[in-house]
């Protein structure tokens, strides 16, 4: 494992982060899961992403439960506040300081710690003024209960807006959590620059767009049984789709031999690809069973040449994703 700064703060993060969106506590049984976090953390992986309304919380028990024993010191737990838990009530959502304050000490409970090292503004909340949703952060701060805060998925607006009253209130505003892979691309015109302009990194979710970028969709072929692009109880269905075109899939399959020639695999060489860029400090994996995320870690150090990627942009070009306008958030 390699590790890298996040932002210009003095967290230090694994270039491999492991994440259970969409696994812990829904697709994936207790024991397995539990399995994938040995294997992570076998494998040097130090940091380790969930968010509360992952299987409507679940997710973060299973975590917590699944690091129970490692030594605290040694870790870097994240998580996340905004999208509406439990019941469903009012105050069950988004970035008032009610939400956020009793949202914190539930993720606390669930993941059996005192203290998050990273928590994330899952979203940005448009009905809630940004000073009350900052202040709430730096109160958890200020009592030990977070060391430093990120966001999710916000625009370069909303960074900079951010960052700035960070910096008022002295707080660690070091980190954005954005789908980022070969073929989604937004975050590239504005909120890179935003964030290294802000002392910020990235923490980015999907480096292997859902599975797209494993070679294991085909053009023309219906999906594997089990995989992600059948998941319709659980959401991951949704979250794949616009990735399941022909087209997309026949340019992945060019990526091959480019794969090939380098010893990766294709997960291999997507992971490495967005672990090129500077500005990301880790890529968060998910896994069902511990050879993915062996397989994964397996990318660390792999070192992409300038011909590489522009062939690789050569294949994609024409199915990437780059408006920066699909980066933003709704109104709950």
């Amino acid at each position: 494992m390699e590790f890298r700064r996040l932002g210009h703060s003095g967290l230090t993060v694994s270039e491999i982060a492991y994440g259970n969106w969409l696994t812990h506590g829904s697709q994936v049984e207790e024991e397995q899961a539990h399995a994938c976090i040995r294997a992570a953390l076998d494998a040097g992986i130090t940091t380790f992403d969930t968010a509360d309304v992952y299987a409507n919380t679940a997710a973060e028990s299973v975590l917590g439960r699944g690091l129970a024993g490692q030594r605290r010191e040694s870790l870097e737990i994240c998580t996340k506040v905004f999208w509406p838990t439990g019941p469903g009530g009012p105050n069950d959502k988004g970035l008032g300081r009610k939400h956020i304050m009793e949202s914190a000490h539930a993720s606390l409970k669930r993941l059996g710690t005192d203290h998050i090292d990273l928590y994330q503004a899952h979203r940005f909340d448009h009905t809630v003024p940004l000073e009350e949703t900052m202040t709430a952060f730096a109160d958890l701060v200020r009592q030990g209960k977070v060391g430093y805060i990120g966001v999710s998925e916000w625009d370069a607006e909303q960074i900079t807006r951010g960052a700035a009253l960070a910096r008022e209130l002295k707080i660690p505003f070091v980190s954005n959590q954005p789908q980022y892979n070969m073929l989604w691309r937004v975050i590239e015109e504005q909120v890179i620059p935003t964030c290294e302009r802000e002392g910020m990194s990235q923490i980015v979710w999907s480096p292997i767009a859902q599975g797209v970028l494993t070679g294991k969709y085909r053009p023309g072929q219906a999906p594997p049984e089990g995989s992600r692009a059948t998941d319709e109880k659980g959401g991951g269905a949704r979250t794949i789709e616009r990735f399941l075109n022909d087209d997309v899939l026949t340019r992945v399959e060019r990526l091959r031999p480019l794969a090939e020639q380098s010893g990766l695999s294709l997960a291999q060489l997507a992971v490495a690809w967005v672990l090129r860029n500077s500005n990301v400090a880790s890529a968060i994996i998910g896994a069902s069973r511990p050879e993915q995320v062996r397989e994964n870690v397996d990318a660390v150090g792999a070192r992409l040449d300038d011909d590489l990627m522009r062939a690789i942009d050569e294949e994609l070009d024409g199915v990437v994703e780059r408006d920066p306008g699909h980066t933003r958030s709704p109104v709950l």
